[in-house]
């Protein structure tokens, strides 16, 4: 009578050993390909900027001159 109880428990025991593996190496391993993806999305440098914002339309290219010169002036070494 127990015998029969025996083999349900041991199919359980070893799909817990399976969960608890799988759930282990999904949160070593599951992070990894996130955190490449944030190192490969480089932040715009200023000049992007102002040059993204002529080619929408966002500024004229008068303002354009006067800003660039502004960060041009910054990047100038002393």
């Amino acid at each position: 009578m127990f015998h029969d109880y025996g083999y349900y428990m041991v199919g359980m025991h070893a799909f817990w050993w399976l969960f608890w593996l799988l759930l282990i190496l999904l949160i070593l391993f599951g992070g990894w390909g996130r955190s490449g993806r944030r190192q490969d999305r480089s932040r715009e440098t200023p000049h992007e900027i102002l040059r993204r914002r002529l080619a929408s339309g966002e500024i004229k290219t008068e303002e354009y001159a006067q800003r660039k010169a502004l960060l041009d002036q910054d990047t100038l070494p002393k």
